[in-house]
């Protein structure tokens, strides 16, 4: 199999890696040379700077769209429309613009698109996901979501006002980039029907975005809860906790445990001691980090190119995630609630 990387920054460099890794070895760079990253692990790879002339020339088996986010469908329209098999980074775009272009021209050419929402591979994000639906938590009540991280730590080799995620131009805004939750929390408690959203810029950070969201959502299934994001928070803190009518369950992307919490049945008289939690812990493998959540990607990836596997985050999905994204800011804007179909 031939893969084209379309944008080599961190997120690019990964992917490569990661290729590599797994044993593909047939890989060509689509770059701007605007990467901040050293090139001496790109040496003796072809490097391309038009898209239509790689395309043309290379003829890869897929694509992975990797550059910034304002640019993503200049990219994979024309991957698509080529019948290139797609991992297209999230979020899948800055605006709902034009994908419905990729969308036609991924039914023509039979082309499949996963979007690059990682945390849908984490061990224990899936077992809350199994818990819930096996009626483990009960009806599921309330869910929360905290996700805040210092920008400038990010990618300490460059200036953190240059980086996609700082500039409005290029799609930034801790909204869109960290849209992970809106994801994550949709793919374990199902679809979202409407939002509320304050998001402003309140931190000294140089930037013309927003750097935190406090982001209401109201679940079809009844369930109501929100998202936290910010991007000043030191230490991190990326934790979630769902609370249903038998149970609540608690996780913390820093050591990625799972914890569930089982509640006692209702006991008799008030005077009662009340019968003890049932607590339950699950982990992830030994030695687990960051990165697997990537190898499992591009494995799955790698099946789908082959014919194997069919997306598990398609581009649907990518779309409902961008959408939840773009009501958060229109909600800012008309102070009002926001209903999605």
């Amino acid at each position: 199999m031939k893969f084209l990387i379309a944008g080599l920054g961190s997120i690019g460099r990964r992917h490569f890696r990661n290729l590599i890794a797994l044993g593909e070895k047939d890989i060509v760079l689509l770059r701007s040379h605007r990467a901040t990253l050293s090139d001496d692990e790109l040496a003796g790879y072809p490097v391309e700077t038009d898209l239509h002339e790689a395309l043309k020339k290379h003829k890869p088996d897929a694509v992975i769209v990797a550059n910034p986010t304002s640019l993503h469908l200049d990219v994979a329209i024309p991957a698509a429309e080529a019948g290139c098999h797609i991992l297209l980074e999230k979020p899948v775009s800055h605006s709902l613009e034009r994908l419905d272009e990729l969308q036609n021209a991924a039914q023509k050419s039979g082309s499949r698109i996963l979007v690059g929402f990682q945390f849908r591979y984490h061990p224990t994000l899936n077992k809350a996901r199994e818990l819930i639906q096996a009626g483990t938590l009960g009806k599921v009540l309330t869910v929360h979501a905290h996700w805040g991280e210092y920008l400038p730590n990010w990618h300490p080799w460059e200036d953190y006002r240059q980086s996609y995620a700082a500039r409005a131009d290029l799609g930034g805004g801790v909204i869109v980039t960290l849209t992970h939750p809106l994801d994550y929390l949709r793919f374990i408690l199902g679809d979202v029907n409407s939002l509320w959203s304050f998001n402003e810029h309140l931190s000294s950070l140089e930037m013309d975005v927003e750097d935190v969201a406090e982001i209401g959502l109201k679940f079809s299934s009844g369930a109501i809860g929100g998202v936290h994001i910010n991007y000043f928070q030191r230490p991190p803190v990326h934790r979630l906790e769902i609370v249903g009518t038998t149970g609540t369950l608690k996780w913390d992307n820093t050591d990625g445990i799972l914890h569930f919490q089982k509640m006692p049945a209702p006991f008799g008289s008030y005077s009662d001691l009340p019968p003890a939690p049932v607590s339950e812990s699950f982990s992830p493998p030994e030695g687990f980090e960051r990165n697997q959540l990537f190898i499992a990607q591009t494995k799955h990836f790698i099946d789908i190119v082959r014919g194997d596997s069919q997306p598990v985050c398609n581009l649907n999905d990518g779309v409902q995630a961008l959408r939840m994204a773009l009501a958060a800011y229109e909600s800012q804007k008309t102070e009002k609630l926001v209903k999605l179909s």
